[in-house]
Parts: C-alpha cells; structure tokens; sequence
C-alpha cells in the first residue's frame, strides 16, 4: 500500500503527517484522501503539488504498493 505524506496545510486538514492508502495511481490515491477528509482537503489538494517517490507527479502517473507520495500544498512566508 503506498504511504501519503502530508505536508503544511494538507496535513493540517487530515490532523496527521502520514497514512497508508490504497491505490494505483495519484488520481486513485487523492481520490481516497478526499474521501477519509472531505471538501477541505480536496480544496487543498487542488493547488497542491504531488510527488511519487521524489518526483513531480501527474494524476495519471502510477504508483506502487511500496511508493512515497508527497502532497506539498503551496506553502507562504518568509522574511520581508
């Protein structure tokens, strides 16, 4: 089962760094995220990026029972 890091506000909305979903490609994964943590997290993961296993992903890419997928909501800040 692919494991799903959750990073700033995607993690925020799912109250945890990580889980394990079922899936086989990110558009299956993401999918299954929005269902376990509604309309919130789909809004986050709209203008999130997604990585598989360190590199850029599309919704079609696949993804293995043993990949990392990264959700890396924009994030903001800084010094000014």
């Amino acid at each position: 089962m692919p494991e799903v890091l959750l990073f700033a506000q995607a993690r925020e909305v799912a109250g945890r760094t990580g889980i394990m979903v079922e899936g086989t490609t990110v558009a299956s994964v993401i999918e299954e995220l929005i269902e376990r943590f509604g309309p919130e997290f789909s809004d986050v993961v709209a203008v999130s990026n997604v990585w598989v296993n360190g590199e850029p992903a599309e919704s079609d890419s696949a993804v293995g029972v043993n990949d990392e997928v990264a959700i890396l909501p924009p994030v903001s800040g800084g010094l000014e």
